[in-house]
């Protein structure tokens, strides 16, 4: 499942939700009305989308030694922990919106489109999740955040594993979404995972509403406008981001070192997925020592 889906989906049950969510993102609240943009000038101006957003974000495109990332930050209130959002393979930033929307208006959200993906430069190499975490270990030093909250969903889960690893004072609490440990995953079905290994669905809007159903599975075989809606805020980079973001997960995984993972961990699985068995959730849940595993009925 990728981030766009499980996070339309957590939206959409977060009363059952939101009492294990509020151990580290606070309480989902009612969304606000409107967005704005950084231009060049380093003034800002408001962008109408057609929908209510949050609280206005703060888009920023930084350099980090000739990599630009990407950045949206919705500020909040400076007493409680900032919450980084680790996104899905192929996945832009817009596609966290609809979660984002349901947290807390207090809580301070940061998003961004990892390298090749959406607003972010493809690098010439390619990547592994080591060097993405030192990347936005990086990237919040030059947004001048210190300690967050970080919740990563499929592909993001396995960076924000690597990141609450490699940087533990930098990452306070961990939410894990319809993830796993990587190479040592039972894998989904052969035909999904076929499907999610090209990038198309990130390029023809049609196509993805077409398979969803098959590889996101859950609400997305009841209701078509569910995929509708999320091809409408893809921002594709083309193909190389994608398959650089494949390579970074090749043979990668975190099953010898999850037992070091101390922080409190909230993790979330759907029980129909057809792309993350449930079973990957479960061994997670029991390879963090301070995790909590919550299923989500769909």
């Amino acid at each position: 499942m990728e981030c766009g889906q499980l996070w339309e989906r957590a939206c959409s049950r977060r009363r059952c939700v939101s009492h294990r969510m509020h151990q580290l993102t606070h309480c989902f609240r009612e969304q606000a009305r409107s967005h704005i943009d950084r231009v060049p000038t380093g003034k800002y101006r408001a962008i109408s989308q057609g929908k209510p957003m949050p609280q206005p974000f703060i888009f920023r495109t930084i350099d980090l030694d000739g990599q630009t990332i990407r950045t949206a930050v919705r500020p909040g209130k400076p007493h409680l922990t900032p919450l980084l959002i680790f996104n899905g393979i192929g996945a832009n930033l817009e596609l966290v919106f609809p979660f984002v929307q349901a947290l807390d208006p207090d809580l301070e959200v940061i998003a961004f489109d990892v390298p090749g993906v959406g607003g972010s430069s493809t690098p010439s190499v390619p990547y592994r999740f080591p060097g993405l975490a030192k990347l936005t270990a990086r990237m919040l030093d030059y947004l001048d955040y210190g300690q967050v909250n970080a919740v990563g969903v499929s592909w993001g889960g396995a960076l924000a594993q690597q990141f609450a690893y490699d940087y533990p004072e930098r990452c306070k609490k961990l939410i894990l979404a319809a993830t796993a440990a990587g190479a040592f995953m039972v894998p989904g079905k052969p035909k999904v995972l076929w499907l999610m290994a090209s990038p198309r669905r990130y390029i023809q809007p049609s196509h993805v509403v077409r398979i969803a159903p098959m590889i996101y599975g859950g609400s997305f075989r009841r209701d078509s406008k569910l995929a509708a809606e999320h091809a409408s805020k893809v921002r594709s980079a083309g193909k190389l981001g994608y398959y650089w973001q494949l390579f970074a997960g090749l043979g990668w995984t975190s099953i010898h070192w999850l037992h070091k993972i101390r922080q409190p961990t909230l993790v979330l699985a759907g029980d129909d997925d057809p792309l993350i068995p449930l079973i990957n959730m479960r061994m997670l849940a029991w390879r963090i020592p301070n995790a909590q595993l919550h299923i989500i009925d769909d």
